[in-house]
């Protein structure tokens, strides 16, 4: 009896470590350092209401909340995505993460998100396969787009971009698009994109923070570039009209891939060597490279992109990298729910509006930075 009685208080701890634990571990990662409300300039707030927010980084599917609920953990869900007047949200899986990460140099022998997938209590199959994790990833968002009657629908074509576009002003919808950190959900086999792709991948990096079979990653172990299997993946790729990101690439990476793509490339989260000088960000020489392609930066929010913590750090680097390459080719990319602080939640965008006015910027450029240039990049290369 008595080993009953703790069997039960061991099931009943553990349950509850299992109900609790997730939202103190992403309090804990997923930081916002001024929460909602917030208090943009009556300018900034009226412009805000016009623009089309596209934003081309975001890790949400990856700590198990409901993002059709609001929440006071990590930094979106749907409601708050319609508060801060997002249209597009890139919806981007992480399937693997090494133990103490770093932005220098990274070994793939060990694997957090195996532990995260047990504990969270993901299917079997995706604890030892990157493959399975995207798919399983990708089934929860459209899970969470079936159930949202209509406000969150999933973007796989041109024309569905264009339905969107024609009919957001009959109530705030916000589309979404899935990418991957990474291309180590590929396991290797170049086969494994029609999987990836039947499951709505539109989007994919050749490297997290780990190099992989395809490149080398500016945090990885040999900062290599593009591998053989690599220039046959970005045929692949561009053959069926998915989007190549070169957020963490080496630079060596990022040479090969501009000097062979034929079609637009983007860095979906980054930063600018010229406000912030780390191996994370891109130089001068990046951005014109990936601006020769048509493509466009996603300037982030976290303190790694920005050397800062508010709005106006976010504006700083944008008004560099403008003067670099120009307002036709500069994007967001927050990196929202990618275990980093950032200065407000996805509700709060209209303070980044309201920075990008302090800086001087147009409202023309205004438009274009905050989402007309990633509508542009989508429209021109979606199937």
């Amino acid at each position: 009896m008595k080993r009953l009685r703790w069997f039960i208080l061991l099931v009943a701890v553990l349950a509850i470590a299992w109900l609790l634990l997730p939202g103190v571990v992403e309090r804990r990662f997923n930081r916002t350092l001024h929460p909602p409300p917030y208090q943009p300039s009556a300018q900034a707030r009226a412009l805000h209401c016009t623009l089309t927010v596209a934003d081309l980084h975001a890790d949400s599917l990856l700590w198990g909340r409901n993002l059709l609920r609001r929440s006071s953990r990590g930094h979106i869900d749907l409601p708050r995505l319609a508060d801060g007047n997002v249209s597009i949200q890139a919806f981007t899986v992480v399937t693997t993460s090494p133990r103490n990460l770093n932005i220098y140099q990274n070994s793939d022998s060990t694997d957090l998100i195996r532990y995260i997938a047990m504990f969270e209590g993901w299917p079997p199959r995706t604890w030892n396969s990157p493959k399975q994790r995207a798919l399983y990833q990708a089934a929860r968002l459209q899970k969470f787009a079936d159930r949202s009657k209509g406000a969150l629908v999933i973007i796989r074509s041109r024309s569905d971009l264009q339905q969107l576009l024609t009919t957001r002003n009959s109530g705030h919808v916000v589309a979404g698009f899935l990418g991957t950190e990474g291309a180590q959900p590929l396991e290797g086999r170049l086969e494994n994109l029609d999987d990836l792709y039947a499951a709505g991948f539109r989007m994919m990096a050749p490297t997290h923070f780990t190099d992989t079979a395809i490149a080398g990653a500016a945090a990885g172990m040999t900062k290599g570039g593009l591998t053989d299997l690599g220039r046959q993946w970005v045929r692949a790729m561009e053959s069926r009209h998915m989007l190549i990101d070169l957020a963490h690439a080496s630079p060596a990476t990022l040479r090969d891939v501009t000097a062979i793509s034929t079609r637009p490339l983007i860095v979906s989260h980054t930063g600018v060597k010229g406000t912030c000088d780390n191996p994370r960000n891109l130089s001068d020489d990046d951005l014109r490279a990936l601006a020769r392609t048509r493509g466009v930066i996603g300037i982030g929010l976290w303190d790694t992109a920005t050397c800062g913590s508010d709005a106006r750090a976010t504006a700083r680097a944008i008004r560099y990298a403008v003067n670099i390459v120009g307002a036709d080719h500069v994007a967001l990319g927050s990196d929202f729910d990618g275990g980093v602080t950032t200065p407000f939640d996805s509700s709060g965008w209209a303070m980044l509006t309201d920075a990008l006015l302090q800086e001087g910027f147009s409202e023309q450029d205004i438009h274009k930075i905050m989402g007309e240039n990633v509508v542009r990049v989508l429209l021109e290369t979606l199937p």
